[in-house]
């Protein structure tokens, strides 16, 4: 067999899809506003359908919208005809996906929301096709070359993009941020990384608290009990005044200083590091890193002067933030 120039091939396949991509652009018009202002404004749900390729694509778009906050899922086109048609309510936006628009498996379903007063938005590529007449909100795809002339390329990543496109602006339009999605998302590598301080934060009566005035002999029992390796130093009424490291101790008994007949006040760093309960985790860590530190006193917004709970680099580490 004779050594073939492959990349050739690959970037003809990938110039036709560019190609579409920037078609897709350049012909974006008011009815991409108009589809993603539906799509926010939904109470219920937004339900995609397609068949074949497009029925992949269609799967795909309903993931990314409810991984953005927009409740959505993949109707088959084949199983409507059976009874998932009554999936559909007249609250829901349906979203059918066909290049040629004249896909029969379609055909049940545009009735069916047509007769039921359901918001269809057709994404198509062809004017005169049943999907784009019955659409009422009409998303309409440029023509496109596909590789090897036939198999379904340049139409599929034009369609995926397309929805990207919706779901991004939805997510925009309801400031959907990085708390929101980390609700949705708690598991995995992406769940870590967007875990919060509180999430981590030890409290209660694990935060090594001790008074301003209290002697040094009995804090190193609760250094010593507590075992984080810091104090936090606060007056009688709660206030953080600063923290104390078993770095710092062994430093003064490097020194041959008699800490025991000291007071917590004496010895303490004042204005520790601090950060916000609802900072990313990651936040936290890189933190830590600049400052050369182990522990982040954790404060409230409304009260920034009373600590809420302790962060050591353990729990972040622990849960596999990096």
């Amino acid at each position: 067999m004779r050594n073939k120039n492959f990349i050739k091939t690959a970037r003809e396949v990938i110039g036709l899809e560019i190609k579409a991509l920037e078609n897709l652009k350049k012909n974006l018009n008011e009815s991409f506003n108009k589809a993603v202002g539906q799509i926010v404004k939904c109470q219920s749900k937004v339900i995609l359908c397609g068949v074949g390729k497009s029925g992949l694509i269609a799967s795909k778009i309903a993931a990314t919208l409810s991984s953005v906050g927009t409740p959505s899922f993949y109707l088959s086109a084949s199983d409507s005809s059976h009874g998932d048609l009554g999936s559909i309510s007249s609250k829901d936006i349906l979203i059918l996906i066909s290049y040629s628009g004249q896909t029969k498996e379609l055909k049940n379903i545009i009735q069916y929301a047509n007769r039921n007063s359901i918001l269809l938005i057709g994404i198509v590529s062809k004017k005169n096709s049943i999907l784009y007449k019955a659409s009422d909100i009409k998303l309409l795809m440029p023509q496109v070359i596909e590789s090897g002339g036939i198999v379904p390329t340049s139409s599929t990543t034009a369609q995926l993009a397309l929805g990207d496109a919706l779901a991004i602006a939805a997510m925009k339009q309801k400031k959907f941020d990085k708390l929101d999605f980390k609700k949705i998302h708690p598991a995995g590598s992406l769940g870590a990384q967007l875990k919060t301080v509180e999430d981590l934060m030890l409290i209660g009566d694990k935060i090594p608290f001790v008074d301003e005035n209290l002697k040094m002999k009995e804090a190193l029992k609760i250094l010593n009990k507590k075992k984080l390796g810091v104090l936090i130093v606060q007056n009688k009424k709660k206030i953080t005044k600063g923290v104390i490291t078993d770095g710092q101790i062994r430093r003064f008994n490097q020194k041959n200083m008699n800490i025991n007949k000291m007071i917590v006040g004496e010895i303490m760093t004042k204005n520790p590091v601090c950060i916000d309960k609802n900072a990313l985790a990651a936040k936290a860590l890189s933190l830590m890193n600049s400052k050369k530190i182990t522990s982040l006193c954790v404060y409230e917004k409304k009260n920034n002067f009373k600590t809420i709970g302790v962060l050591h680099i353990h729990n972040i580490l622990e849960s596999n933030i990096s």
